[in-house]
């Protein structure tokens, strides 16, 4: 049974959206869950979403939420941005996919590798996931060498490899240290023999393990900001050393940067001055359409190559690859992001972070703040966030409760309370969420 706190804002959910609760219902008769997408469903279920409209998206109930979750932080513009329904309108007009390229994948890809340090040549993908899979199949390619590192907790799409240890229940936890643990029943155990688990944060434990398996591992996969933990970046010295160590021991460095590259034109890998071998994107580059890329090294690339001596030594097919609807709303979003938009919405970033802690601070409620930029997430314990340790040392339940009580008061954010502004947020914006966090808090506690 849910604490009286949850308990009651349950209630109140349910009340305000019986025509969500209806449609869920006819959905689970043909979708398991009701959905095509997990991350989409919460207990005891999720509102069906009407349209949205800049900051705002509203329900089939008549519910508006100024929404924060913003599609996973993909929707950096906001909902329904002019320019993006332009650029959509008249590339329909032409045609939505076509079987050979067009010049809007040049546009994209030159908008990127002049954007980001690392990245020398660029391929598209049709979502994160396939970006990340084709960048540790070209590490793996170009090294020769078979097994994957990450780190405890790190998300990086749903193919085989990544998926281990990404949210590892506290009772999973082995205490000696990150250990391969599937995320899945009837996982392949050879997947956990080639996966290499790190502790973030933790240079002299990475260093130790990395040494000991560097004629295995042919690459590291990483998220510079930590999704999983409330956008936490690592220490500068952290990162410096994780580079100079795959340096050392011939280790593809790749930076997961799915959600960080809205920090600064140039990613994560820009504003905290380290640079990886190779890079992943999607969410901000599709302006709300399917998207995914990776790119980096042109050597490393160049497995991928079909035009050289022997052609690619790895093919990459996909039908929707590069689409030109994606790449022009995706276009749009690029331009539309120019240095000083990202110094705003980094600058009020930095508010939100500040006043949401000082708005909590005398609540009686252990909270940490964390983010980057313009993320943010919330924690409900009283220790530090640096790792997954530290992250499911929180209180579930009161993120829930915090979680379905922002959702009474019209706020979206994602179930584990953590967030994004977008450009077209302000201080008034800020002041609503700073807000209904207190009001919420003192409410459920």
């Amino acid at each position: 049974m849910p604490a009286p706190g949850l308990a009651r804002e349950i209630e109140r959910y349910v009340a305000r959206t019986p025509k969500s609760q209806a449609l869920q219902r006819e959905a689970e008769r043909y979708l398991p869950g009701g959905s095509s997408r997990g991350t989409a469903y919460f207990g005891p279920y999720p509102f069906f979403a009407e349209m949205g409209e800049g900051h705002y998206v509203y329900d089939v109930d008549g519910n508006r939420y100024l929404d924060f979750m913003l599609n996973a932080t993909s929707l950096i513009l906001g909902h329904g941005h002019a320019s993006i329904v332009e650029a959509l309108g008249e590339q329909a007009r032409k045609g939505t996919a076509f079987s050979t390229p067009t010049h809007a994948q040049i546009r994209m890809a030159k908008l990127l590798c002049d954007r980001i340090p690392s990245m020398e040549t660029i391929r598209f993908t049709n979502s994160g996931t396939e970006g990340t899979l084709m960048a540790i199949r070209a590490a793996w390619a170009f090294t020769g060498k078979h097994k994957l590192a990450k780190f405890e907790g790190g998300y990086h799409g749903a193919h085989e490899h990544v998926a281990v240890s990404v949210n590892t229940p506290a009772g999973k936890l082995d205490p000696a240290g990150p250990k391969a643990v599937p995320e899945y029943p009837g996982q392949p155990a050879g997947v956990g023999a080639d996966v290499l688990v790190l502790p973030y944060n933790d240079l002299a434990a990475c260093e130790r393990l990395l040494r000991a398996h560097k004629d295995e591992v042919g690459c590291l996969i990483m998220e510079p900001v930590v999704s999983n933990f409330g956008y936490v970046a690592g220490a500068p010295e952290f990162l410096r050393g994780i580079r100079k160590l795959t340096e050392e021991l011939g280790i593809v460095l790749i930076f997961d940067e799915v959600q960080s590259l809205r920090v600064s034109p140039g990613g994560a890998q820009e504003l905290l001055g380290v640079t990886p071998d190779l890079t992943c994107l999607g969410k901000i580059i599709g302006g709300g359409m399917p998207v995914g890329a990776f790119g980096g090294r042109r050597d490393i690339m160049a497995q991928y190559d079909p035009t050289g001596p022997g052609g690619a030594r790895i093919g990459h097919a996909g039908t929707f690859n590069a689409n030109p609807m994606t790449l022009v709303a995706g276009e749009a979003v690029m331009l539309a992001l120019t240095p000083a938009v990202y110094r705003q919405m980094n600058d009020l970033g930095h508010t939100l972070r500040t006043r949401l802690g000082a708005s909590l601070a005398d609540t009686g409620v252990p909270v940490q703040v964390t983010g980057i930029g313009s993320l943010f997430g919330l924690h409900f314990t009283d220790r530090p966030i640096r790792n997954w340790r530290d992250v499911v040392s929180g209180d579930a339940e009161m993120t829930r409760a915090v979680y379905t009580g922002l959702l009474n008061e019209g706020i979206l954010l994602q179930t584990k309370c953590a967030g994004s502004l977008g450009v077209m947020s302000t201080a008034t914006e800020i002041a609503t969420l700073v807000d209904a966090v207190r009001a919420v808090v003192l409410r459920v506690k």
